[in-house]
């Protein structure tokens, strides 16, 4: 980046790649292969995650080259929640294992937010799974229709932590119009504070595509909260936010006791 140039004061710390809390995760909806080049050259330093959303890599050509680019890059690079229920649902786990590895992929969503699961079963595929990659869980219903409470939400997100996640990822789809939003796009508070009172902040990623939602998360728990369903042409938008240098998040970190100039 150009802090060296620019030397700009309070403004708030980031850390460093790789890191655990801060986190951007990405989703790739079928881009090209020149468009995840163009993505990687001007979006690599910001990005932790790199999820190739629900389905697509079922239809997308040369994708052993694009998550080729994607690693070298450094990306934590995962399959949609989506294919593994697709796979889940046939009763193919195993054939799902092979894709993975086919393709060199080290880190792997379970959901089971467009088909259900018994909870033990979704923990069961967890534990095996983390025997062999780092696993990111989702919790949340991609049916707008089911509202889940909150204190299931914090059981299964507990259990799940304890079966092996890494992070596991508040549901809110690309949209983000369910999980912990509701269908306008308005954050449900109560939800995600009763979240944040039971489940420590750094293992969640919050799904947050909308710039008001990312702006919501910013404001309350500070620039490293994570964040995920990040479009690629936002990742810059997004960590200016991060760091106060847009005008939504203009005064977040500012210390009013010091005189402007």
């Amino acid at each position: 980046m150009n802090s060296e140039i620019f030397k700009l004061t309070q403004l708030p710390e980031r850390p460093a790649q790789p890191r655990e809390s801060g986190l951007t995760m990405v989703m790739d909806k079928g881009l090209s292969i020149r468009e995840s080049l163009d993505f990687i050259e001007h979006g690599s330093h910001l990005t932790d995650l790199l999820k190739l959303g629900f389905g697509t890599s079922y239809v997308t050509p040369k994708l052993k080259e694009k998550i080729g680019h994607y690693k070298k890059a450094g990306f934590k690079v995962y399959f949609g929640g989506t294919l593994f229920e697709a796979y889940a649902v046939r009763n193919q786990f195993d054939d799902y294992r092979r894709v993975m590895d086919y393709y060199g992929i080290e880190h792997v969503e379970v959901s089971d937010g467009s088909i259900e699961i018994p909870h033990d079963k979704k923990c069961e595929y967890i534990r095996t799974l983390a025997k062999d990659y780092t696993v990111i869980s989702e919790v949340g219903s991609k049916d707008a229709e089911k509202i889940i409470p909150p204190y299931e939400w914090i059981d299964m997100m507990e259990k799940e932590l304890e079966a092996g996640v890494w992070k596991v990822i508040a549901e809110a789809r690309e949209s983000g119009t369910v999980g912990v939003f509701r269908g306008d796009g308005e954050v449900r508070s109560g939800l995600v504070a009763e979240i944040v009172r039971k489940i420590p902040i750094e293992k969640v990623i919050w799904e947050a595509p909308q710039k008001a939602q990312q702006v919501w998360f910013i404001k309350l728990y500070g620039a490293n909260i994570n964040l995920g369903n990040i479009a690629p042409n936002e990742i810059i938008p997004l960590e200016t936010l991060r760091l106060g240098l847009r005008g939504d998040s203009f005064d977040f970190f500012l210390n009013k006791e010091v005189p402007a100039k």
